[in-house]
């Protein structure tokens, strides 16, 4: 009998999170499939811990509530996975809500041993309303900003890129054979650095593993009105841009720093002069991404580090700490 764990880590959102578990406890799979919940508490100071205690005595067995002290996504997330031994461990954030048939079209694809892992879509609540700023549709769309938006049309199939946190599964075996999350990425109170998820998925594709998209799998990201600001948006984009250099491992070579440069001087008049409120935005966004990477290479610089740490398991399941390089 196959079996599943789906790994939610939540930080301070004892709210949001009631929504997701609820949305959850509703999932519909066959009976062929054992399946959980486990929710890491990432150090929550709200009632995180009361509202997972009172699914888990709803819901006996389904429901499980695991507490990470490390702050940090990417150490939630590693210690999820260790403890869990299902075959198949798919991933779900406290602010999106899945529909009932989610879980069963998102695993189903990885039953089998052609796929490594695969992602669904992750669609803005339904009724959502953008500022007139916001782009939503086209080249000059921000979603990834407000809610790990992924949308690869109505075709399932081949993916050509890496699966996002919020909606994502992979075989078990995966983590065994390339490790767990980096440790050194991920979100973290004060800090909106990300790129774990997308750098696993890339990991798991450098080595040749398949990953699959499965349309059907929809969550609905929830839209917090603070990330409807201006500030969040450059934010999001400048921890991106210096996320992405991180990810890569490795300090730019001095062509590649020339082109990164040359990208934000010649953007910046575009900006300046642009009369399109929302494509004057997105290119400030993008100008951002670049200078996120310029500093994140001082960083490394400075430090005389341009190596980063990567987690992997051992023959035990333990986590043991990896150099990249």
């Amino acid at each position: 009998m196959t079996g599943v764990s789906v790994i939610l880590c939540t930080y301070n959102r004892h709210r949001s999170l009631s929504n997701a578990l609820n949305s959850l406890a509703l999932s519909i799979l066959p009976a062929t499939i054992q399946w959980e919940v486990l929710v890491v508490d990432n150090n929550s100071k709200d009632e995180t811990r009361q509202v997972v205690e009172r699914f888990c005595q709803l819901y006996p067995g389904r429901f499980r509530y695991l507490f990470e002290p490390r702050q940090g996504k990417s150490y939630a997330l590693n210690s999820g996975i260790c403890h869990t031994h299902r075959d198949i461990l798919a991933f779900v954030d406290d602010d999106v809500t899945v529909q009932p048939i989610w879980l069963q079209h998102l695993i189903t694809p990885l039953l089998g041993s052609e796929w490594a892992g695969g992602g669904g879509r992750i669609l803005p609540e339904p009724g959502f309303s953008p500022p007139p700023w916001l782009a939503l549709q086209g080249p000059h769309s921000q979603l990834g900003a407000l809610c790990a938006y992924l949308d690869q049309g109505d075709l399932s199939g081949p993916i050509h890129r890496p699966p996002v946190g919020t909606n994502m599964a992979f075989r078990r075996e995966m983590f065994e054979k390339y490790g767990g999350f980096r440790e050194d990425l991920g979100p973290r109170p004060g800090s909106e650095l990300r790129s774990e998820d997308t750098e696993f998925g890339r990991r798991l594709m450098a080595g040749g593993e398949r990953l699959y998209y499965a349309p059907s799998a929809i969550v609905f990201h929830e839209i917090n009105e603070n990330r409807i600001r201006k500030k969040f948006f450059l934010s999001w984009w400048f921890a991106f841009g210096r996320g992405s250099i991180l990810e890569a491992g490795r300090i730019p070579s001095t062509i590649e720093m020339v082109k990164i440069v040359a990208r934000i001087i010649l953007a910046t008049p575009k900006w300046l002069l642009d009369v399109d409120p929302q494509h004057r935005f997105y290119r400030k966004c993008r100008i951002w991404y670049e200078a996120g990477k310029v500093i994140a290479v001082y960083q490394l610089m400075v430090r005389g580090n341009a190596n980063a740490a990567l987690p992997q398991y051992s023959s035990d399941g333990g986590v043991q700490n990896h150099r990249l390089g």
